[in-house]
C-alpha cells in the first residue's frame, strides 16, 4: 500500500487489520528511486533538485533551500547530515540564492565544493554526501516519521510478534536503539540481539550498498498488548 511509515496506524485501520505478527522496516532509500536522475537524490547526476519520496507531497529540496533562513539550513545540515562545515555551506547557499535559483543537484554540489575548505574535500566521503543526506531527511521528515512508526508498530504487535528494523546511518539507528530500550524498560519488548547485526564481507561484495546496514530486532512480551 502506498503510504509513509508515519501513516502505519491509519493504514491498519483502513485495512481492518488489528494486530500484526511482525514488522520489517527497511529505512534505506529505494535504489530504484536513487538511481533515477530526475528524482534528485544523488549528486552523481545533474538533475532537478527534488528529493521527495512521494512526488505528490511536500516541499522539494529546491524549495527548502530557497526559503529556509540561514540558521535553519545550518541546523538541518548539521543535525541530519552531521556535517561539520554546515554553517559555511548554509551561508554559501543563502548568498548564491540572492542572485540565482539553485534548482539542480549540480548547482548545489558546486556551492558545497566552493564552501568546504581544502581539508574537507579529500576524505573518504564525497563533500556533498552529508548535505544531500540532510536535505533528503528534512524534505521527507524521515526521523519524525520513523519515531511515530516505531511507537505505532510496537502497539500493533501481537504477543511474541517481532519487529525488525534495518537502518543505514547513525541518526536512524540511535532512534531505533533508544526506542527499543525504552520499550524493554517498560516490559513491552525483549531485545533479541545485544548488538545490531551487520552484513558480512560476502554480502557487501554482492551488494555494496548494504555496507552501512544495521539490523536491530525485538519481540513483544505481550504486556499491555492484545491477543
Amino acid at each position: 500500500m502506498h503510504g509513509n511509515f508515519g501513516d502505519l496506524k491509519a493504514i491498519f485501520e483502513k485495512s481492518n487489520i488489528e494486530k500484526a505478527d511482525g514488522f520489517l522496516f527497511d529505512l534505506g532509500v529505494s535504489s530504484m528511486q536513487f538511481d533515477k536522475a530526475e528524482r534528485g537524490f544523488s549528486f552523481r547526476y545533474d538533475a532537478p533538485l527534488d528529493m521527495r519520496m512521494d512526488k505528490e507531497a511536500g516541499l522539494t529540496a529546491e524549495e527548502l533551500i530557497g526559503r529556509a533562513p540561514e540558521a535553519e539550513l545550518s541546523r538541518i545540515i548539521y543535525e541530519y547530515g552531521e556535517e561539520r562545515f554546515s554553517r559555511r555551506i548554509a551561508k554559501a547557499i543563502v548568498e548564491k540564492r540572492k542572485s540565482a535559483r539553485i534548482d539542480t543537484t549540480g548547482k548545489l554540489v558546486d556551492i558545497i565544493m566552493r564552501a568546504v575548505p581544502y581539508k574537507g574535500k579529500h576524505g573518504r566521503v564525497h563533500p556533498a554526501t552529508r548535505t544531500f543526506q540532510a536535505l533528503r531527511i528534512a524534505v521527507n521528515d524521515e526521523l519524525k516519521a520513523l519515531d511515530k512508526a516505531l511507537d505505532d508498530a510496537i502497539g500493533l504487535l501481537k504477543a511474541s510478534g517481532r519487529i525488525c528494523v534495518i537502518s543505514y546511518h547513525s541518526l536512524e539507528d540511535r532512534i531505533v536503539k533508544n526506542r527499543f530500550r525504552e520499550a524493554k524498560a517498560e516490559g513491552i519488548l525483549d531485545i533479541l540481539y545485544k548488538k545490531p547485526l551487520t552484513p558480512g564481507d560476502g554480502e557487501i561484495g554482492e551488494n555494496p550498498r548494504s555496507r552501512s546496514a544495521k539490523l536491530r530486532a525485538a519481540m513483544a512480551t505481550g504486556k499491555g498488548l492484545g491477543p
